[in-house]
């Protein structure tokens, strides 16, 4: 081979294997420090893209569980009014079964319509209770509200506002009744048999809301695995990958410093 002094081949072949091997090397320690598989864009674009979808998917799905979860507290406080209402109007059927005891005294009668007018007073302040500024109950009519049980909207469970007033416990019938003599004990029974019904349907809609949390956590949960696949750097891979890469630099630190004074054999052929 030829002995030259302006070009050094050798070295500049060694100055590339050892700046691609310290573009490996920080990439790697890049990956390792970060956690990442994917540190900058050009590493996989298609990943990168891939994985900014799911990420955004698993914080919709974050969101939903919580709106799930306060539509279940919802029916909690629901079904906790409708079970005082229950109880209000159990009392109320005993008051009447009492009153109707003729051993009773105008004096006594006289204690349980107080009693009546006060139990009748209550069925009013539930019939206009609230949850976060939302009525629990609806009002004339019956109503709904539509609770998204999944991250794109596109499936949703609906709950029922009871209506205290109507189909759900009928308590106007109750409360529009002046005294125990002119309340009937049928409209205390079909009340009762109204409340039981929404209790229910309450339960009915609450089992359904779980099933529905349940499905929404399995989903995160195969989200961030499937994303993590595309994102997470395998540790044990990467740091065998930056083991070999600093032995590149190192060597290619060496032979470059080898190729660089192996052109000073010029200098004795001078000599």
């Amino acid at each position: 081979m030829s002995v030259v002094i302006n070009t050094n081949t050798s070295a500049t072949v060694a100055y590339g294997n050892l700046a691609s091997s310290n573009q490996n090397l920080q990439k790697s320690l890049n990956r390792l420090s970060s956690g990442y598989k994917i540190v900058q864009p050009s590493d996989d674009a298609g990943g990168l893209a891939v994985s900014m979808k799911m990420s955004a998917a698993i914080r919709r799905t974050d969101a939903t569980s919580t709106n799930v979860a306060n539509a279940q507290s919802f029916l909690q406080v629901q079904d906790g009014a409708l079970k005082t209402a229950g109880k209000v109007l159990d009392r109320i059927s005993e008051l009447k079964t009492l009153q109707l005891d003729v051993t009773k005294s105008a004096s006594d009668k006289a204690n349980y319509q107080t009693e009546f007018t006060a139990l009748k007073n209550q069925l009013t302040s539930l019939a206009a209770e609230q949850f976060n500024g939302v009525s629990i109950f609806a009002g004339a009519a019956a109503s709904t509200l539509s609770v998204s049980i999944d991250q794109g909207n596109t499936q949703s469970v609906a709950i029922t506002k009871a209506n205290l007033n109507g189909t759900s416990g009928n308590v106007t019938s109750i409360t529009g009744a002046a005294t125990l003599d002119g309340l009937a004990v049928s409209a205390i029974t079909t009340a009762i048999e109204g409340v039981a019904t929404s209790r229910a349907q309450n339960g009915a809609e609450y089992s359904r809301l779980a099933f529905a949390a349940d499905m929404l956590s399995t989903n995160k949960q195969n989200l961030e695995s499937a994303n993590s696949r595309i994102m997470d750097v395998d540790v044990a891979a990467e740091s065998t990958q930056m083991a070999r890469y600093s032995i590149l630099v190192q060597s290619g630190t060496a032979m470059l410093a080898q190729a660089n004074s192996s052109s000073q054999i010029a200098l004795r052929l001078l000599g």
